[in-house]
């Protein structure tokens, strides 16, 4: 009972850190952790080690879930360059140069284990890049690239990770078997997390109710990730698959109060989740240190500082590298100025570069080294430095170097969302032909009046189609309701908006359908 107090009071003690950042215009991951460490480093309280499974299975896979629905599948397409080369050649340069760093400064570590390290710190965090970028205006090809590389870079950091495990712990340089199994294990995820969204889209058809719904829902991704788990797959990839399926193949036909419902839930479901990870993040500093002698804490020190230089360094050295030859393969070949070969420019390059901040899934791979592991100690310590030393380094200084570079706002998602809007509204015009009573006119007028207000001045507006009470035109109002839905499926599926402007119109058009239409008032 009083661990679970002391649960309760850190819970609550994060949730007033995260007003205070918001307050202050920080990364509330940043403050988390330090409020974390700070709280694991006082004497006479519960000490207690986060456990690698139950931290990616609590605060790993919900993420990776909602990232895979929200995600914009044009987008991913549109920008596989620039995410491929961060997902697979920036986690393996980032990689090989912490490896060889840390084998310098401790010869005697296996190159299995530094290999290991390398992978640890490698993959940047999504939650704590984009919990800062939101809060600035930048393009949104920059924000859609951080990610789309945070989606795919857990899988192959995992990858790299497993293997030099495996050896390690094996003792056996012949790394071609383990490779190939586990590359095959990626197309064999993919696969079962389509079949796992098949067999979801089945269940889920049987359940009416938002609550047992949404209880199926957090059943069901946790399922997935154990099943991959227990199958030797990649539990990442699987996640992946299944998110970006059960968004194109369930999500669109779910009942209107339930994906409402589903939404909010989830959305306070994630938010919790990420105080709690980061906040005890934190928390293992104070268990990481006290088996240390001052000696060995100040050796550690200096060496996890060296491997968070490095860990930056490359980042920023690789995009500007690579971005710097797009450049010149633009200007040499200007017929491939495609939007997968849109120059990327200087200021965008820092931006993407800067925003390496590494975080929960970094902390777990550390922590799921096995016991007897080569310096076991050493490469957690390590972690755990590069985390917060990133939160804080690059999380504290990621805004205000937006605001200085001064990046232009390309408003794509502002368009977007109102082309979407006019199109339904359009669309919902075009189902009322033929009808000639009073409720359909009344129709005609409110939404010819919305059409008219987006036509004259494109202006977003937060108010949204028009609502009315419930009454005799529901019936009507509904078919308007459903023909702007597909009219929006249509423009979604076509690759003419994201998935962001989707989910902003749908959002507009839930509320409409929620508020006017009878059943919901009867149940």
């Amino acid at each position: 009972m009083d661990l679970f107090a002391f649960l309760v009071a850190l819970l609550v003690g994060a949730v007033f850190l995260t007003r205070v950042a918001a307050k202050l215009s920080m990364p509330y991951p940043a403050l988390l952790a330090l409020g974390g460490a700070a709280v694991g480093l006082l004497p006479n309280i519960p000490r207690f080690e986060l456990d690698s499974q139950f931290a990616l299975l609590v605060f790993v896979a919900p993420a990776l879930f909602i990232a895979a629905c929200e995600v914009s599948p044009r987008d991913l397409k549109d920008n596989r360059l620039p995410i491929v080369t961060l997902v697979v050649a920036a986690v393996a340069v980032t990689t090989a140069a912490v490896a060889m760093v840390f084998h310098s400064l401790e010869p005697q570590v296996p190159w299995a284990a530094a290999i290991a390290l390398g992978a640890i710190v490698s993959p940047p965090d999504a939650v704590a890049a984009t919990a800062v970028l939101r809060q600035v205006r930048i393009p949104h090809r920059i924000l859609q690239i951080l990610e789309g590389e945070s989606l795919f870079n857990d899988a192959s950091a995992l990858l790299i990770f497993s293997i030099a495990v495996r050896v390690a712990t094996q003792g056996s340089d012949d790394i071609a078997p383990v490779a190939f199994a586990y590359v095959l294990s990626i197309f064999a995820s993919v696969v079962a997390g389509l079949a796992c969204v098949w067999l979801c889209v089945r269940l889920v058809a049987f359940v009416r109710d938002p609550a047992s719904s949404i209880v199926l829902q957090f059943c069901a991704v946790l399922g997935v990730w154990m099943l991959a788990e227990k199958l030797d797959l990649s539990p990442v990839l699987t996640i992946v698959a299944f998110g970006i399926g059960l968004m194109r193949f369930a999500v669109p036909g779910t009942d209107t109060v339930i994906r409402v419902q589903s939404r909010w839930v989830w959305r306070t479901a994630i938010f919790f989740t990420n105080v709690l990870g980061f906040t005890l993040l934190g928390f293992q500093l104070g268990p990481l240190l006290s088996p240390l002698t001052p000696a060995e804490r100040s050796h550690y020190l200096v060496v996890a500082l060296i491997v968070l230089a490095t860990v930056i360094l490359v980042r920023l050295a690789w995009v500007l590298t690579f971005n710097t030859a797009l450049r010149s393969t633009y200007r040499a070949f200007p017929s491939r100025a495609n939007r997968m070969f849109l120059r990327p420019s200087l200021r965008g390059s820092l931006v993407v570069g800067w925003s390496g901040m590494r975080g929960v899934l970094t902390l777990a791979a550390a922590l799921a080294l096995p016991a007897g592991f080569p310096e076991r100690e050493l490469i957690q310590f390590v972690a755990f430095v590069v985390v917060l030393g990133t939160l804080l380094a690059q999380g504290l200084t990621l805004a205000p170097l937006v605001r200085i570079l001064r990046l232009p706002n390309d408003n794509q998602v502002d368009a977007e969302t109102a082309f979407a809007r006019r199109k339904a509204l359009e669309a919902g015009l075009q189902a009322l032909e033929g009808e000639t009573s009073a409720y359909a006119d009344a129709l005609r007028i409110e939404y010819n009046a919305a059409l008219a207000r987006w036509n004259d001045t494109g202006a977003l507006l937060a108010s949204g189609l028009p609502t009315m009470e419930a009454s005799e035109h529901d019936l009507l109002h509904q078919r308007t309701v459903t023909a702007s839905r597909q009219a929006l499926a249509k423009l979604l599926t076509n690759g003419q908006i994201g998935t962001e402007a989707y989910f902003r119109v749908e959002e507009v058009l839930d509320r409409t359908e929620l508020y006017t239409s009878r059943s919901v008032f009867r149940s």
